[in-house]
């Protein structure tokens, strides 16, 4: 029963709050007034864990993994090797994954947020590591089989000081995954500039 106050109470907020902003106030203030039960019900579909959920299950858990990075087309890749630990969090919505391991001769870690977007219907991404301060973003699907997915993404350049889009495709095996990053130019032109393999602990 709180709960379904505390959804309400948030859903009108919100809503109302977006109505409001930037409009006239209507002369039928009834008119305006919220479906409360039609916002709750919309807020418990989005909140609720489904079958998209489920597939991230797969990256839960300790990996080991070996990782190749090339920095130049043509260019020998640079090689290292980390751990990684991946945890369900705020109840079955999103896997909270830290990595750890080297690169460029530094300690290297990062910490990703995987989770589906009910409302957006997309599998959504947060990456942050002590390589930078920025957060990157993205977006993605997978495809029928559910075995190879498809993220967009976009996060901050230091060469440039704006922004920079790049794409990963993770393909999901049995006992771990393989996850290739492509860097996205101007034009749309893709170059492959990392590949991680990585593979369950027993």
């Amino acid at each position: 029963m709180k709960r379904s106050l505390f959804t309400a109470a948030l859903c009108a907020c919100t809503l109302l709050a977006t109505a409001a902003f930037g409009q006239d106030k209507p002369k039928d203030p009834a008119a305006a007034a919220p479906d409360m039960k039609a916002m709750e019900e919309a807020m418990t579909k989005a909140a609720t864990p489904g079958p998209n959920h489920k597939l991230l299950d797969r990256a839960v858990g300790d990996f080991t993994y070996t990782i190749k990075m090339w920095m130049a087309p043509g260019a020998p890749p640079m090689e290292s090797t980390g751990t990684s630990h991946a945890e369900w969090i705020l109840g079955g919505r999103y896997v909270q994954g830290t990595v750890k391991g080297d690169m460029m001769g530094m300690a290297f870690e990062g910490r990703s947020t995987d989770g589906y977007d009910n409302v957006l219907k997309k599998f959504v991404n947060t990456w942050v590591d002590n390589m930078g301060t920025g957060i990157m973003t993205g977006t993605g699907t997978c495809d029928d089989s559910g075995k190879v997915c498809t993220m967009n993404l976009e996060g901050s350049d230091p060469m440039s000081g704006g922004t920079v889009k790049s794409k990963t495709v993770t393909t999901y095996m049995d006992n771990g995954y393989k996850m290739e990053m492509f860097m996205v130019g101007p034009d749309g032109s893709e170059m492959k500039n990392m590949e991680l393999v990585a593979t369950k602990k027993k």
